[in-house]
């Protein structure tokens, strides 16, 4: 039984059927392969502009976790607070972080990224997997649906970003066929900065996503990093760690760390809508959702919508 109290409702035949058609469709290949258009996403520039003015980008992750048990699929809504690490390819720059790093301006790309422990509950939920199956959290995979909420009170906006998400792990390098599947898929959905294209320059070539995703951790100050060596989250503390290396507290200088890498995660949100509420004036709410074209058409599908760079925009009521 699950350790929360809640006990999720009942989902009908019909609503499952539903929900699972609607996480087939979310980031499919094709769809990751249009967000590599040549000109970025047209909500990029605004809402990297807007996230840079908020004090902590903090955003609220939503998930959906599925229990199976009788008499039917039960499905349980999720929610917590995450700090926006940046669009994945484009790192923040930090001069502290003591890590390798890809070349500067290689790529670009429209996917969101965030940290997290392989060992929090909420990655049950980032990979659709079973909560049981501690196997499926070690290894990079492509994930489950998902929504980040941006709050920008500096603009009185509200972000809402939906996608599928990929959790990328230590074993980039390893010849696993899911590793291999994502950085594929990952890569189709990423774009050569104007400049290397204008200079052939080979710095794609030197580019690698184990790289990133160290420098990802080398990004974080010390302590965090240290929380990787944490005990295992949710776990009872009257129950012994067995593990000597982990503790509160700790300080990882070691980018390297063995026991913290192996519990860091990056996970990447490769959005297919985007929908941004301006709420600044109270007397004239606006809003707008973009949603991804993975078809080439080049007419909007709904009344007032245009298509922009491979995505369509309609302004709807707020």
């Amino acid at each position: 039984m699950h350790r929360f109290a809640y006990r999720p409702t009942t989902v009908s035949s019909k609503l499952a059927a539903h929900l699972a058609h609607s996480r087939a469709r979310m980031a499919t290949t094709s769809e990751v392969a249009a967000a590599a258009g040549a000109a970025a996403a047209p909500w990029r520039e605004l809402f990297l502009e807007h996230v840079g003015k908020m004090a902590s980008p903090e955003f609220t992750l939503s998930t959906v976790r599925s229990i199976s048990e009788p008499p039917g699929p039960l499905y349980s809504a999720r929610a917590r607070t995450c700090i926006f690490r940046g669009l994945f390819a484009a790192l923040p720059v930090n001069p502290k972080n003591p890590a390798p790093l890809n070349p500067e301006g290689a790529y670009e790309s429209d996917f969101l990224t965030f940290t997290t422990d392989r060992r929090m509950d909420k990655m049950a939920e980032l990979l659709g997997a079973d909560p049981e199956k501690e196997d499926e959290r070690r290894r990079t995979r492509r994930g489950a649906p998902v929504e980040a909420m941006f709050w920008v009170r500096e603009t009185s906006t509200q972000w809402r970003v939906r996608g599928r998400c990929y959790v990328l792990g230590p074993d980039l390098d390893a010849p696993d066929a899911g590793a291999a599947k994502v950085v594929e898929e990952l890569r189709l959905g990423m774009r050569k900065e104007k400049k290397q294209q204008s200079t052939g320059s080979s710095d794609e070539e030197e580019w690698s996503f184990s790289r990133e995703v160290t420098a990802h951790f080398g990004n974080l100050s010390p302590l965090m990093r240290g929380s990787f060596r944490n005990p295992p989250p949710g776990a009872p503390v009257a129950v012994p760690v067995e593990d000597g290396r982990l503790a509160l507290g700790q300080r990882v200088e070691d980018v390297h760390d063995e026991a913290a890498r192996a519990n860091f995660r990056v996970v990447v949100v490769a959005p297919t809508e985007v929908d941004r509420a301006d709420l600044s004036d109270p007397q004239r709410g606006r809003r707008w959702v973009y949603t991804l074209r993975d078809d080439g058409g080049t007419e909007p599908s709904v009344p007032g919508g245009v298509v922009l760079d491979g995505w369509e925009k309609v302004e709807v009521w707020p």
